[in-house]
Order: structure tokens, then sequence, then C-alpha cells
């Protein structure tokens, strides 16, 4: 180590936040989490996704989802504009790269909660992002809570079910997990990985 002069004294390496990416399977509470910690602390900010669904009512454009047309959407692809895109139930969803750049920039903690294929494309963009798994208690929890939001039909659940099992099954290929007990505790261990706390 370095010798620091007499009467000076050390600087202290600027630490930039990294990207933060939040995955983990359907119905694990990844909208309850990060939704909690935003309240708590609103400086760390969530990317909005665009997307090619039609908004739901209630919703506004640039604050919960961009909302763009296929052709719009083809733009973004090709134009490499996306950090990470994929199809989800007929509907297109991808994260547009610049504004995550900026924020990164400004030194702002950025956090993506996006589903695995999503965290896969941008580990392999971004090979320094932090990539957190948000995994269920057990199980029979996570089928408890895809099974009792009783909005789909059973066939819609199974298909969740199976794709569940494949998300599981990509735990090792995240940095950190953390099991979701509690909204409030993986919240700040959320926060303390992303050095905000």
């Amino acid at each position: 180590m370095a010798a620091t002069p007499r009467g000076t004294t050390p600087v202290p390496p600027v630490v930039r936040p990294r990207l933060t990416v939040l995955s983990g399977p359907s119905g694990v509470g990844k909208s309850t989490v990060v939704a909690h910690m935003r309240k708590v602390h609103p400086e760390v900010w969530l990317s909005v996704s665009a997307t090619t669904r039609k908004p739901r009512p209630g919703e506004q454009d640039g604050v919960h989802y961009f909302f763009v047309d296929d052709e719009e959407f083809e733009k973004l692809i090709a134009n490499g504009e996306l950090l990470e895109w994929a199809e989800f139930a007929g509907n297109r969803y991808g994260t547009p790269r610049r504004a995550v750049a900026e924020r990164l920039e400004a030194g702002e903690p950025v956090l993506l909660e996006i589903d695995l294929q999503g965290a896969r494309q941008v580990k392999e963009s971004m090979p320094d992002a932090q990539l957190v798994f948000l995994a269920p208690p057990s199980w029979d929890e996570l089928v408890r809570r895809l099974t009792g939001r009783g909005t789909e039909p059973p066939e819609v659940i199974e298909r969740r079910l199976e794709t569940a099992k494949v998300e599981l099954a990509a735990e090792s290929e995240f940095d950190v997990t953390l099991v979701n007990t509690s909204v409030e505790d993986v919240a700040r261990e959320l926060l303390t990985l992303m050095q905000v706390v």
C-alpha cells in the first residue's frame, strides 16, 4: 500500500453504485418488496420498462411503463436501445438502456425488477451487474401464493408453476439469494446490498 505524505488525508476511492437486478419466480413477491423499499428509500431508481401491452386502468405512460406499439418496440431492439427484453403472455417488455446508464453515471443506485430471461441478458451486456435472486420460503408457499390470487384459470396457474420450477433451478446463476420470509427484512437486505443504507 502506498504511503500517504504527512499532512494529507488519503482520499477514499469513489464507490460507484452497481446496477442491481432483482429476479425470482412469479408469485415470490418481487413487486411487493420493491414497493416497500421505495416507500422507505424513494431515491432508489427503479427502471421503467417499455411494453407492447395495452395500459390497464390507472396506469400512466412513463410512470408504470412506456407503452409502445410493435413497430416502435422492433426499432428499440434493432437500434440496441434495450438492455434486455422478453416476450410474456403475448406482449413484449424491455429495459431502456440509456436511462439506466445515465442514472448509474450520476452515481444513483439503480434497480431492475425483471424475469430470469432478462436477468441473463443483463449479465451478458453488463457483467458487473449484481444479480439478486428472491426465493420463496418453500415450494408449498409459492404454490399457495400463485393459486391464492384467484385471478387466473387453472391452466395459466399450471403454466406459471412449471415456469417457476425452471426459474428456481437457475438460482445458482445469481450472486446472492434472499429468502422472502418478511417483506421488511428482504427490503432492508436489498438496500444493504445496494449500499443505500
